[in-house]
């Protein structure tokens, strides 16, 4: 997939670079990490620009996370408890867990919009459920290119400033993007177990 992206990017440049960064968030097994480190390292022989390959990677980002915000408005709350009546007994979900997590989302979605960003998958994925728990357009919207902003200005410059090393780079993110992935899933495990003994606990 790396040479694909490469040779995507030779060819078309900042678009190139646009293109790719908005299917990295439609679809985020694509790695954002090869993209903008490659983009910072064609910052030392090509025509581009590092602020250029900032702006057009950022514009990509934005673009993919706005369609999967309407992805998740589509799929918004009163839609869950469709789904929740009819599969609610096999998901062991209730109408009120539905209501809490929309409500924990309305809550703490601020923040996570934003730090969700600078997490590998995750950034990606987390504007569905903004959409869903109709979080503000333009907040999300600043929110999200803030974060985004952030994430691409540091990998872009590292690129440039590593050259033609660029490929190490990308071995540290995936270390760095296995160590999250550990993290997250023991986070969700225990939330699952807290979960169930809850349930228990009422029961």
């Amino acid at each position: 997939m790396e040479n694909w992206i490469t040779e995507i990017m030779s060819q078309f440049g900042y678009l190139g670079v646009f293109l790719l960064i908005m299917l990295e968030n439609i679809f985020p097994p694509i790695p954002s990490e090869v993209i903008l480190t490659f983009g910072g390292f064609m910052t030392t022989y090509s025509d581009m620009t590092r602020m250029g390959v900032i702006i057009a990677s950022t514009a990509g980002s934005v673009a993919g996370a706005v369609i999967l915000y309407g992805i998740g408005r589509l799929l918004d709350v009163a839609r869950l408890e469709k789904i929740v009546d009819r599969w609610g007994h096999v998901l062991r979900l209730t109408k009120k867990d539905v209501h809490r997590a929309d409500a924990w989302f309305d809550k703490y979605g601020i923040w996570t919009v934003f730090f969700c960003r600078l997490v590998p998958l995750i950034r990606s994925l987390i504007s569905i459920p903004a959409g869903m728990s109709n979080m503000k357009f333009w907040l999300f919207l600043l929110l999200t290119t803030l974060g985004t902003l952030l994430w691409n200005t540091v990998l872009v410059s590292v690129g440039a400033a590593v050259g033609d090393n660029w490929e190490s780079i990308v071995g540290y993110m995936d270390v760095y993007s296995n160590i999250t992935y550990a993290i997250l899933a023991i986070l969700g495990v225990a939330v699952i177990i807290w979960y169930l003994r809850f349930r228990k606990k009422r029961a």
